[in-house]
């Protein structure tokens, strides 16, 4: 009985993400790759896309710390943190990323600041909720969990 409850605490903490824009298709389209042999490859995935992605956010603020902006290379930087974030699924940061991109196109330096700095609570937020999210998958075990959210 726990063990039901568990799973369906997991698929609640799971639809919470949809229901909140945190995360979008491409996350469900990783968990259609998992399977036995490697049951937490979305798990690994984040992993590699936080870690990887550090290295971006420091490009990025580095670029922004320049007078004046070169926004063509903060775009190009932004771009390719888009992608990342499509990758996963990261929906509100990439949202965050399109609107930065925005400001990158209208010469906008205040704009860029402000969004970036939203962007990042986003890219936190969604950290946390995910480690969050996987504890609590690593505890109750492998399932199938890859569903079109509601």
């Amino acid at each position: 009985m726990e063990k039901n409850q568990s799973h369906r605490q997991v698929t609640q903490m799971r639809q919470s993400l949809f229901d909140q824009g945190f995360l979008d298709e491409q996350f469900v389209q990783l968990e259609e790759l998992q399977d036995d042999t490697n049951p937490y490859f979305v798990e690994e995935v984040a992993t590699l896309f936080y870690r990887d992605s550090g290295r971006l956010l420091t490009n990025i603020e580095q670029a922004m710390d320049r007078c004046p902006m070169d926004f063509i290379k903060l775009d190009n930087f932004m771009q390719q943190f888009k992608g990342s974030c499509s990758s996963i699924g990261a929906k509100r940061v990439k949202n965050e990323c399109n609107q930065f991109k925005e400001y990158c196109r209208t010469g906008n330096s205040d704009g860029c600041l402000q969004t970036f700095q939203q962007m990042k609570r986003e890219y936190t937020t969604l950290k946390r909720k995910l480690e969050a999210y996987f504890q609590l998958v690593r505890q109750v075990g492998p399932r199938e969990i890859a569903t079109r959210p509601r």
